[in-house]
């Protein structure tokens, strides 16, 4: 072996290598105690002259505990402190500097990047599934409703309206309707282009509808009434309380108008006004057996509008209410 010699004894720098381990690791002990013990140290060493008397006491503080350090070894450590060898200084700032650090935290700032790209990334596909699809849908609906869906409804019933109509007026209204509709579509308004589609859609149903009106005739209930106007006290208005009855014996249910505040409903029964002279006769009718015999006063064919009086309706009358 290189550490021995013949005589099987250790070679001379082997015995010596103990020794400087000792000495390194007593240095490393003067420095530690050194600094953990700061605020002696720096009390004692603000007097230069009482460097000695710091010497002694280190000196004592490890005889004490049975260790043997080197003068010089004390020497050393108290100047390194005097020196501020212990003391760490940071380097002034630089770009470099900078770096460094960017360098030594590129894992913390990398995980708050991540976050902010996937808070990002979230925002934005908020953003186009919440706002821009929606958007994009509504107004592919609207064109499809513009350019195909109205035209084709509109066409449709206006040819509906034409066929079954057998009065000019109704042809005249149905014409109106569909022009009206068409103008809405150039304009590009399909809300306006299907209100007047709802009202072609009205005047087909209104067309095609064929009922008797029928004086109500059930127990509990009136079958007229009268009022006294407002605007003429001395003046009494009779009507009779009327129902559309289809042929299949169904009560239909239609628009009506309020003659006297202009209010318009869709309703299965109503009152007409008539002269004093066919109230009087139903109110006989009814008189004799609680029964109407003769309960129609009018009827509504198929490709008219206007019902078809079966009474004598003299002017000033046909008008209705909603309310008795």
């Amino acid at each position: 072996m290189a550490d021995t010699v013949a005589t099987g004894q250790p070679a001379p720098e082997a015995l010596a290598r103990p020794g400087k381990l000792d000495e390194l690791m007593l240095s490393m002990d003067v420095v530690d105690t050194l600094r953990h013990q700061e605020s002696l140290v720096t009390r004692e060493l603000d007097d230069d002259r009482r460097e000695q008397e710091l010497l002694d006491r280190l000196r004592s503080m490890y005889k004490s505990q049975g260790i043997d350090v080197p003068e010089r070894i004390l020497i050393e450590g108290v100047r390194g402190m005097k020196e501020s060898r212990f003391v760490y200084t940071p380097p002034p700032p630089s770009m470099g500097v900078k770096l460094a650090k960017i360098w030594v935290n590129r894992g913390r700032i990398g995980s708050v990047a991540g976050v902010l790209i996937g808070l990002m990334a979230a925002a934005w596909l908020g953003y186009s599934l919440l706002v821009e699809r929606p958007a994009r849908l509504a107004q592919e609906r609207t064109r499809v409703e513009l350019t195909q869906t109205i035209p084709a409804s509109l066409d449709q019933v206006r040819a509906d309206v034409l066929a079954d109509a057998k009065a000019d007026e109704v042809n005249q209204k149905a014409e109106q309707l569909y022009a009206d509709a068409q103008s809405a579509l150039k304009a590009g308004d399909a809300a306006a282009a299907k209100a007047r589609l709802s009202a072609l859609e009205a005047l087909r149903a209104d067309v095609r509808s064929t009922y008797q009106l029928l004086v109500v005739s059930r127990p509990g209930e009136r079958s007229g009434v009268f009022r006294v106007p407002d605007r003429n006290p001395g003046a009494q208005n009779y009507y009779l309380i009327v129902e559309p009855v289809a042929p299949d014996g169904k009560v239909l249910s239609i628009p009506v108008t309020s003659e006297e505040d202009s209010k318009s409903a869709v309703t299965n029964k109503w009152g007409v006004r008539v002269s004093k002279q066919v109230y009087d006769a139903v109110g006989r009718d009814k008189q004799d057996d609680g029964i109407i015999q003769n309960r129609r006063i009018g009827e509504k064919k198929r490709g008219d509008l206007a019902v078809q009086w079966t009474v004598p309706m003299p002017a000033g009358t046909g008008g209705a209410i909603l309310n008795w």
